[in-house]
């Protein structure tokens, strides 16, 4: 608990941000409280360094609880993923502002399906009758895409022997380590990531519109400004930005575009097509 306290109040220099006006940063779980804290703080600070206000980061404690984070005016600002991005829109009309860029510079990223090593599966075909861990029911990259991509394969959750949905990506990739399941579905950057591990990519999927930065409808003009010339002006190709960036998620480390409502069109899709997208309304 100390360290944790210790990742929350480092970084910031009090002294000359005491007396900005305070802006709250929301995030979805997407990994532990540590790890959180580790790879969203730098952006944090940086953001406090560039702009009028003092960021402070409000991780929620799953999914839906960074949804009404936003609803209720608790954060200003949040990194959601497409599918509660879709949720705070159904819900309360909130607004994309910011996607980030993967390391090619595009607005991107793609789910996964991961196994072992030492797996004998060769294909996504092969996970019939077997074990399978997804990650939230409110994940896109960890539950929805992947059971599109099933789908697509004649691959439906019955035909599956079992399967369970995890809170952390990371928590996945680890159960698959374990040999608890015999494939896990992941977005990219974790299953690049424990590829040195033990664990190999099974299956890729299509490119997904990466994930938004959210804004309430009624966030002051003058944060939202801020915030976006803030990081829109980070260049990935300009050494100095990247010493800046480094640090940060590996999902916003190399820059940000503009976002529209209209860039998840696709996703709206998806989660109204419920016979070909969770089956059972997983995503609610």
């Amino acid at each position: 608990m100390l360290l944790l306290a210790c990742l929350m109040t480092a970084g910031t220099d009090d002294t000359h941000a005491g007396n900005k006006p305070l802006v709250l940063f929301g995030v979805i779980p997407r990994y532990n409280p540590l790890i959180m804290y580790k790879r969203y703080q730098p952006i944090m600070d940086y953001l406090t360094a560039e702009t009028p206000y003092r960021f402070e980061l409000k991780i929620s404690r799953d999914y839906p609880e960074a949804v009404r984070f936003l609803q209720q005016g608790v954060t200003q600002i949040s990194s959601l993923g497409d599918v509660t991005f879709a949720e705070a829109d159904t819900q309360y009309k909130a607004i994309p502002i910011l996607k980030p860029l993967n390391r090619d510079g595009t607005p991107f990223y793609r789910s996964a399906f991961i196994v072992r090593s030492d797996s004998p599966l060769k294909d996504i075909k092969e996970l019939r009758g077997k074990t399978v861990a997804f990650g939230s029911p409110h994940s896109t990259s960890g539950n929805l895409i992947p059971r599109y991509l099933l789908w697509d394969n004649g691959i439906g959750l019955r035909d599956l022997k079992s399967f369970d949905n995890l809170q952390h990506h990371d928590a996945v990739a680890k159960a698959v380590l374990k040999g608890q399941y015999d494939a896990g579905a992941v977005k990219d950057v974790v299953a690049e990531k424990y590829k040195s591990h033990g664990l190999r990519i099974l299956a890729w999927s299509a490119p997904i519109p990466s994930v938004p930065l959210v804004v309430r409808k009624d966030t002051p003009p003058g944060v939202v400004t801020a915030l976006t010339r803030a990081l829109l002006k980070l260049d990935r190709n300009n050494p100095r930005h990247q010493a800046i960036m480094k640090t940060w998620d590996d999902e916003f480390c190399n820059g940000f575009a503009p976002a529209r409502r209209e860039d998840y069109a696709v996703i709206f899709r998806m989660i109204r097509d419920i016979p070909h997208g969770c089956g059972i309304g997983c995503h609610r």
